[in-house]
């Protein structure tokens, strides 16, 4: 590396027993409660996402998808690798890899336009102005070759109107804002220079240039230590207090979700298989593979060298996914046939809480059908 990096951002101290995902978004999911009955300020209908793999044909990376953002909360979405999690967060401003990817159905509604069919010119107007994006890795999100704050003003200089020493000030500012110490000199440094946290810092404070409505973050600790992760998450915490902020949130991190989200979206293989409030999905997991998640997560309090429970398997690839069921084969429940090939119905088993209704792996009555075709998930 031509140039020493930066020292790592300054650790915060956590009490004894406590983890980086406790100690972050102190205040719990409760503090981030919100109206249920005002509108989100998001909200996907039966997304479907497929690539064009060439030889392989075309395959459906995302399966009708249906998710809503509370206005002012956060939407944690989790599931292992592979589960269509980033694909879902990509379709949302159309930034899917080109030309393979594309939206082939569905709907995504924001503040009243529907994102899948806007024009590109006006998609353009709102992604990076209304609708901020942390990407998963801060060393490929930022260019290596420009410096900082050239990254930062380029942002304000899209959406705003104002000169270069205007969107450079706002570019001081925004680092400020994220913590970052002494943001006049790393106004001007490169990428490579700045330590894993601050990277992740300076990728947000681009997702926040011109103060979004909404912010996505794909997973926005990754690669990070667990005492920065704990200072990163408290930083989005305290954004979102500040400027009102809606969030989609996606982990792998169940701890982080508890602290954080005030709804839960499950995602397994293309589809979302569980949704509900944070508490009541934490206090009444339905769906076997939200079972199994949350009994993946190591215990504080358990048994020393008890060996970790595990999902036997992997998830499936693009190519092999059927119709019914997905979580079949992982689940260790026999299944029919039949329950293979047909699609289990999208209900409602509680106010606010929604499940993919498999007969095995989630045998649960119903208070309300699946909805018609194009509101699954309302």
């Amino acid at each position: 590396m031509p140039a020493t990096a930066a020292a790592d951002d300054s650790a915060t101290a956590l009490p004894a027993g406590t983890s980086a995902a406790q100690s972050s978004f102190s205040t719990g999911v409760h503090a981030g409660s919100h109206d249920s009955a005002a509108a989100p300020i998001l909200s996907i209908r039966d997304l479907s996402v497929a690539f064009d793999t060439g030889e392989g044909g075309v395959l459906t990376a995302v399966d009708g998808v249906s998710l809503d953002v509370p206005r002012g909360g956060v939407l944690g979405v989790v599931g292992e690798s592979g589960s269509g999690k980033s694909v879902t967060a990509l379709s949302i401003t159309r930034l899917l890899p080109q030309p393979s990817g594309r939206v082939t159905g569905g709907e995504i509604w924001f503040e009243g336009e529907d994102l899948a069919r806007v024009p590109l010119e006006r998609l353009r107007e709102i992604r990076g102005n209304r609708i901020g994006m942390v990407f998963q890795e801060p060393m490929t999100a930022l260019n290596p070759s420009h410096r900082v704050g050239r990254q930062l003003a380029e942002a304000v200089l899209l959406h705003r109107r104002c000169g270069a020493a205007a969107a450079r000030e706002r570019a001081l500012e925004l680092l400020a804002q994220v913590g970052i110490p002494a943001p006049a000199e790393r106004l001007d440094a490169y990428p490579h220079q700045l330590s894993g946290g601050m990277r992740q810092r300076v990728v947000i404070a681009i997702a926040l240039a011109c103060d979004p409505d909404l912010l996505i973050c794909d997973e926005p600790t990754t690669a990070l230590d667990v005492t920065i992760q704990a200072q990163i998450l408290d930083l989005l915490r305290e954004l979102r207090r500040r400027r009102n902020l809606s969030v989609v949130l996606i982990t792998h991190d169940l701890g982080v979700i508890a602290e954080n989200a005030t709804d839960v979206a499950v995602m397994y293989a293309g589809r979302v298989v569980e949704r509900a409030p944070a508490p009541e999905l934490f206090a009444r997991p339905l769906h076997a593979y939200t079972r199994a998640l949350l009994r993946a997560v190591p215990k504080l309090d358990g048994v020393p060298k008890t060996p970790l429970f595990s999902i036997e398997g992997r998830v499936p690839p693009l190519s092999e996914l059927r119709a019914g069921c997905r979580f079949a084969p992982r689940s260790g429940l026999a299944h029919t046939e039949a329950q293979l090939v047909a699609r289990p119905p999208w209900v409602e088993v509680a106010p606010a809480h929604w499940v993919e209704q498999c007969p095995v792996c989630a045998p649960v009555p119903a208070i309300s059908p699946a909805p018609p075709a194009g509101r699954r998930g309302r």
